[in-house]
């Protein structure tokens, strides 16, 4: 339904910031939810964050406070402002799209993930 690329992953230090956007195209952007999720080595992919049509935001609680989902309706983009960055955020995140009517997390496009690594 919706092509997702992201970007902005890469090495960092623990303590440091790296913002991740994703870039939608094939769909009407501001109907979609927006949600970032990750994939830790040796574990399954969680939700980290999502954002509705209106801009609302809901974090999981081990990146409330840290990190940052924001969309831009107007360039079809999703941003992940992540701080304050420990070597446990090292994961692959992926950018989601949920076009259903409800958004309750019918995530139903991804994208291929970009990769965040913290280091002490």
């Amino acid at each position: 339904l919706v092509q997702l690329v992201e970007s902005g992953g890469g090495s960092v230090q623990a303590g440091g910031s790296l913002t991740l956007s994703c870039a939608a195209s094939g769909y009407t952007y501001s109907r979609l939810c927006m949600g970032w999720f990750r994939q830790r080595p040796g574990k399954e992919r969680e939700e980290v964050a999502r954002i509705d049509r209106d801009g609302s935001p809901t974090y999981a609680d081990s990146v409330k406070g840290r990190f940052t989902i924001s969309r831009d309706n107007a360039k079809s983009t999703l941003n992940l402002q992540m701080s304050s960055l420990q070597p446990e955020d090292t994961a692959m995140y992926y950018c989601a799209a949920d076009s259903t009517v409800f958004c309750r997390g019918s995530w139903d496009s991804w994208g291929q993930g970009t990769r965040v690594t913290v280091s002490l």
